[in-house]
């Protein structure tokens, strides 16, 4: 089936979270900059957020780019996917609210793992449901980014208990790992 419901679909919900998560942001009662500055753990987190939804959804386009056709295997890989995306307004609403208190700065790392399991599992039922001969097949081989990712945001939700800021660190390193897509994506796009 061809990939353009898919497509919709995704940047329907990843629409959506953005949204929910600007929501949750309040308008002060005070009308001075002191107002706002006591809100600066929200619109942190917030930011943070935002990006993270932001390099989520950018890289799903570039992967969603490189294939032709979808199974329904992948339709379900991708409900995968944009079901642990759709848990980042809770959790970033919690930790903003909470001042990064190590629960949920943990919660926010499991979050974010999570996601990046379902991602790496979109990923390989895409190439899955191409020959493997393929262009995407080959292009979706062994993934340093994606073994780099698995491996810090364990460690940053272990930290968490330690120090939070330690933990905000790694996954901001996941973020700034995952700020330029896919290069091989990118050169399958860019295939005549």
């Amino acid at each position: 089936m061809g990939k353009g419901r898919l497509e919709a679909f995704s940047d329907g919900v990843f629409a959506i979270i953005i949204t929910i998560m600007v929501l949750e942001l309040k308008v002060p009662h005070e009308g001075d900059l002191h107002a706002l500055s006591a809100l600066w753990p929200i619109f942190a987190s917030y930011i943070s957020s935002f990006i993270v939804v932001g390099i989520s959804w950018n890289n799903h386009h570039h992967l969603l780019n490189s294939v032709k056709q979808v199974t329904v295997a992948v339709l379900w890989a991708n409900l995968h996917l944009l079901f642990w995306l759709s848990l980042m307004p809770f959790a970033t609403g919690w930790m903003g609210e909470n001042h990064f208190a190590p629960v949920t700065v943990s919660l926010y790392g499991v979050v974010l793992f999570m996601t990046g399991v379902a991602y790496g599992t979109m990923v390989r039922t895409l190439a899955g449901s191409h020959n493997l001969q393929s262009e995407a097949a080959i292009q979706t081989g062994a993934d340093l980014k994606f073994k780099v990712s698995m491996v810090l945001y364990p460690v940053g939700i272990s930290l968490a208990f330690v120090n939070e800021w330690i933990s905000l660190a790694l996954y901001a390193s996941v973020a700034v790992i995952w700020f330029i897509p896919d290069r091989r994506f990118k050169q399958s796009h860019a295939a005549p």
